[in-house]
């Protein structure tokens, strides 16, 4: 009896303990709220973000565990339903014609040559850092403002940061939404007529604001944008061409958890064609035997691969993601600078200036004692001074007394015996 209550008292107190301990959901969650520092409005708000973050652990866990060719992680997002996050973060708008009146200047379709095994812009010095979008649909303009960076790099030798914020101030008369979504046409038919601004002169503030590019500094004059080039649609080769000579805006589907939640490797088979994402496809290459194209997102550096994802380089129809719908790219026109002009070479020292001779009957001293003097010189010191009398010569050491007559010097007697 005695053994028996006891075991059930141990039992009580380990079933009371173990209520106590929060479950491993609880723990991560905890874990998420202050690595990204998350502080939510109410305990209701808190509720519900657990419950989403609980299910996107799931899915991340499972997913991982199927040996995809990608990861998925649990990043700023995990706590954000799919049409939350895509409410919040996408925001491409397709227009029936790209680019609007732009003039186009062709369509680039394959030519057949043999394509480099591998292209990085990024690494060539034609992409600027990662940016962040915030909470502001305004993906339009960083895919928009990242072929210009690219375009006039290439062309002009000069890498600059353009301003995404001039693009959601300033295009409403064009068509745009500002942080309620946009597209390229408008983006880019606005471009053509103005100068861009420099993101430092006109910074990103991830929400609409009053028009300031009267009072930004340019980073591309007015007229440089010339033009567009669209990319052949469905065809592999076409933009793998196109992107081995600038990077390309491109329009993909984003609105995935594969997408949202991407942590790195290879996106393959997880995300759909239905375009609603602007980005930037900057490259290609292969990783573990697997194709891909290298695409600079606008979610900030710390989401996916340093703020990339790596795309299933696909020939199937619109590509994975739908990455062979619409992609183009502007043409710019623009001088290289300029290389500042070589030093000039030092002149060489302009050579001595023959002594003057003596005024005519002027005594000299001279240091020869071969009993001759040359003329216009023989007849001065080793210093190049006159002296007017022997005393003087003889302090001085000289060997000669001499007269010059105006035309030629008369050596007198030796001062002294050598």
């Amino acid at each position: 009896m005695y053994c028996a209550g006891l075991i059930g008292v141990i039992g009580l107190a380990f079933g009371q303990l173990s209520r106590a301990q929060p479950d491993r959901f609880t723990v991560e969650f905890e874990r998420f709220m202050e690595k990204w520092g998350k502080d939510y409005a109410d305990s209701e708000e808190r509720d519900h973000r657990f419950k989403v973050f609980r299910s996107n652990f799931h899915h991340v866990e499972e997913e991982n565990a199927k040996s995809h060719s990608y990861q998925l992680e649990l990043n700023w997002f995990a706590d954000l339903t799919p049409k939350e996050f895509a409410a919040t973060h996408l925001g491409l708008r397709m227009p029936e014609k790209p680019w609007g009146s732009l003039k186009h200047l062709g369509t680039h379709r394959y030519s057949g040559m043999a394509l480099p095994a591998s292209v990085d812009w990024s690494s060539k010095g034609a992409v600027t850092g990662v940016k962040d979008q915030g909470s502001c649909g305004s993906c339009w303009s960083f895919s928009t403002t990242g072929a210009l960076e690219g375009a006039w790099k290439i062309a002009t030798g000069n890498l600059t940061s353009l301003s995404e914020q001039q693009f959601v101030d300033c295009t409403k008369s064009f068509g745009e939404a500002g942080c309620r979504g946009g597209s390229f046409d408008e983006a880019f038919k606005y471009a053509e007529a103005h100068g861009i601004c420099s993101e430092e002169g006109y910074a990103y503030q991830a929400q609409e604001g009053k028009c300031q590019e009267s009072a930004c500094s340019i980073g591309i004059p007015s007229g440089s944008i010339t033009g567009f080039k669209d990319v052949a649609q469905n065809d592999m080769n076409a933009l793998a061409e196109a992107v081995s000579k600038q990077p390309v805006s491109i329009a993909i589907e984003a609105d995935q958890q594969a997408f949202s939640l991407y942590k790195g490797g290879v996106l393959k088979g997880a995300c759909g064609s239905k375009v609603d994402h602007g980005v930037l496809v900057v490259g290609y290459g292969t990783m573990d035997g697997v194709d891909y194209w290298k695409v600079k997102n606008s979610w900030g550096p710390k989401w996916g691969f340093n703020g990339y994802v790596l795309i299933a380089k696909d020939s199937n129809g619109a590509g994975e993601c739908g990455i062979l719908t619409a992609p183009s790219y502007p043409v710019v026109s623009g001088s290289p600078p300029t290389p500042p002009s070589p030093p000039s070479p030092p002149s060489p020292p302009s050579p001595p200036s023959p002594p003057s001779p003596p005024a005519p009957g002027r005594a000299c001293c001279s240091y020869t004692d071969t009993g001759s003097c040359q003329s216009g010189q023989a007849c001065c010191s080793g210093k190049g001074k006159a002296y007017s009398s022997e005393a003087t010569c003889n302090r001085w050491g000289a060997k000669h007394h001499c007269s010059w007559t105006g035309s030629e010097c008369i050596v007198g007697q030796p001062m002294f015996v050598v």
